[in-house]
This record gives C-alpha cells, sequence and structure tokens, in this order.
C-alpha cells in the first residue's frame, strides 16, 4: 500500500541518510519506485552509537543533549546545530526537484521541529521518543 502511494506521488528525487537503518529504507523507497536513493550526509542523525563508549553512556549523553540543545556530546553537533543542518538541506533543495523523498532520523527530524516551533507546540512525549 506504501509503495503504491509513493509511486503514484511520482518522485523525482530520493534523498537519504548514509546510515544504515536509512540506507535500508531508501533502498525500499527505490525499488518501489525505480527512483534512485542519493546520500546525503546532511540527513545523518546528530549523535550515532558506534560501541566507542558504553550504550547507557551514549543514552545519558542524548539525554543531556535533549535537555541541552547547546550541548555538544564527544565533540558531535547539538541538537540546535543539527536542526539547523537539516533545515539547510531542505531550504537547498531546488523547487523543480518536487516531489521528493527523504530519508531521515527521528531525532534530528525532533531537532528541526524545535527549531522552528517551540517545545511547548511539539506532541506530548515526541522528545522522549526521539531516538
Amino acid at each position: 500500500m506504501t509503495a503504491r502511494w509513493l509511486c503514484s506521488a511520482r518522485l523525482r528525487a530520493l534523498y537519504s541518510s548514509p546510515l544504515r537503518r536509512a540506507r535500508e529504507t531508501a533502498g525500499v523507497i527505490a525499488a518501489a519506485t525505480g527512483v534512485p536513493v542519493q546520500l546525503d550526509a546532511r540527513l545523518r542523525e546528530r549523535m550515532n552509537w558506534n560501541g566507542g563508549y558504553s550504550y547507557e553512556d551514549f543514552l545519558a549523553e542524548w539525554a543531556h543533549a535533549t535537555r541541552d540543545r547547546d550541548f555538544e556530546p564527544h565533540g558531535d553537533e547539538s541538537s540546535r546545530q543539527a536542526g539547523h543542518r537539516l533545515r539547510a538541506f531542505l531550504a537547498a533543495l531546488p523547487a523543480r526537484a518536487a516531489p521528493v523523498g527523504v530519508v531521515t532520523h527521528g531525532g534530528i527530524t525532533t531537532d528541526l521541529l524545535r527549531n522552528l516551533l517551540s517545545d511547548q507546540a511539539l506532541p506530548a512525549g515526541l522528545l522522549e521518543s526521539a531516538w
């Protein structure tokens, strides 16, 4: 059903984060629509656990970065910076390319929404579920 809808949308371009989960999702969309995937690092998540430290420490850093939007964990971007990065990607899309598909991640999408709106304008629980 989703594949049919995506085909009927007549995507002209498909962009994806280079991270595995997003690439896999974009691959399914590409197979259904025939539109090739274009990887773009601006769509990556702001933090990605790579096993370099404990998962518990990663979750603690994520929570800290979610509470303090300007905190830069382990040299990564802050929540605010990641939201600006996603907004810059979207603003750079050429109007003639529409409609486009974009596969990214929940955390950075929430970061963008927090930049554009206020935390109070977001649905209850969204900040807790953004990872």
